[in-house]
């Protein structure tokens, strides 16, 4: 019959293109459901998106500056170098007084001590164009003379103003014209892994720039001057560093190079640097007064210690203990004792005996710093009225006994 016959024929090219679709979609699924606008529209017109997986985003790292020498360029210029030379006397020997020795060999030297030159280097910020030059005082002490030498290759005979050996900082006055000023910075607004540069003539080999970050900011009790408050740095600070400047990524200062910390003598990456603010203060301090003027109470003075709140009788964990008291001394007219331990220093928290000693230092004489301490386990209200401090030279050491 004819009827199955067409029937076979149907079904056979039915399953031919059954099974070419499915070799279709088997290779190329993507091109089955492909529409223009990628949304899926029921037929109750309602559109319905089709999730798509999210995509990562390619964030990059703020990347900073590819070259300093633009901060460089602004600053470099108001960096100086600082030759001294001294005339030391040189001793002769020991052996040439000993009376055997001239027995057989006689008088063959002189009696007079020779004398010789000593020649030190240093660096130095210019920080007005009236020829004002901020160094460090152990740079230019004891100096005969003093030779600067600006980045242009101009020279300059300098002069000394004042010097501040509490701060180891030292001001000088060189006679020149058109002089390049430094730009200040903050620096108390400085962060640690800020970066900043320090410039300077290390061994004498001429201007040089390094680079570090700020490790640490308020370093003290490093036994290297009175007051101490310093920037420390990993920028390599090398002899002849000392004075020269620490700037940001701006090209503005931000400290004073002074001293490294080493067990070579170089550099060890642990450089120090008194901060701007300080240096700024001892300039005009000494320009208009010719001297620092800093306040000064009279007293010797520790950080609580665990141990020693305990002796005391403390349940308090931060305060200053009074070690001694200069007899006759403001705090010593004022009541203060040696074993007091202070709590309070104008209604602020004491925290540790350079808090104290910063706190004094920055009244002028004549003003009034208000303690609260702990005697005998009784509070007591004191105040105290700030006299100037003397000279290191002139200052007694505080009598650590009861008076």
């Amino acid at each position: 019959m004819k009827l199955p016959r067409l029937m076979r024929f149907l079904f056979s090219y039915t399953a031919i293109g059954l099974l070419l679709a499915a070799v279709i979609i088997g290779l190329r699924p993507d091109l089955v459901g492909m529409q223009d606008d990628g949304n899926a529209r029921p037929e109750n017109g309602d559109t319905v998106t089709q999730p798509v997986a999210p995509q990562i985003a390619q964030v990059r790292p703020a990347a900073g500056p590819a070259s300093y020498a633009d901060a460089v360029e602004q600053a470099q210029p108001a960096v100086v170098n600082i030759y001294t030379t001294k005339t030391v006397q040189q001793e002769q020997h020991p052996l040439f007084d000993d009376p055997f020795f001239r027995r057989f060999f006689g008088d063959i030297t002189p009696q007079q001590p020779r004398e010789r030159t000593q020649t030190s280097l240093g660096s130095g910020v210019i920080f007005s164009d009236q020829g004002y030059v901020v160094t460090n005082n152990h740079v230019i002490d004891d100096a005969d003379e003093i030779q600067v030498l600006l980045a242009d290759g101009r020279e300059a005979l300098a002069s000394v103003v004042g010097r501040d050996p509490d701060t180891d900082l030292a001001v000088l006055r060189i006679e020149l014209d058109r002089l390049p000023v430094i730009q200040l910075a903050d620096d108390r607004a400085l962060r640690v892994g800020d970066v900043v540069l320090a410039i300077g003539n290390p061994f004498g080999v001429g201007q040089t720039v390094t680079m570090g970050i700020v490790s640490a900011t308020g370093r003290d009790q490093l036994g290297l001057t009175t007051f101490e408050n310093f920037i420390q740095t990993d920028a390599a600070i090398n002899p002849g560093n000392s004075g020269g400047a620490l700037i940001n990524a701006e090209g503005r200062l931000v400290g004073i190079n002074t001293a490294i910390f080493s067990r070579t003598g170089g550099h060890q990456g642990i450089g120090f640097a008194i901060p701007a603010h300080l240096a700024v203060s001892v300039l005009d301090s000494i320009v208009e007064e010719g001297r620092v003027v800093r306040g000064w109470i009279g007293v010797q003075a520790q950080t609580l210690s665990p141990m020693l709140a305990e002796s005391f009788g403390l349940d308090q964990e931060s305060g200053i203990v009074i070690s001694g008291v200069l007899r006759g001394g403001p705090a010593s007219e004022a009541g203060l004792r040696p074993g007091d331990v202070v709590t309070h220093v104008e209604d602020e928290r004491a925290v540790d005996a350079q808090t104290l000693l910063q706190r004094v230092t920055g009244k002028l004489p004549g003003d009034e710093l208000t303690m609260r301490i702990v005697r005998d386990g009784e509070e007591k209200t004191l105040t105290i009225e700030v006299e100037e401090r003397p000279a290191q030279d002139e200052q007694q050491a505080p009598q650590p006994q009861l008076r």
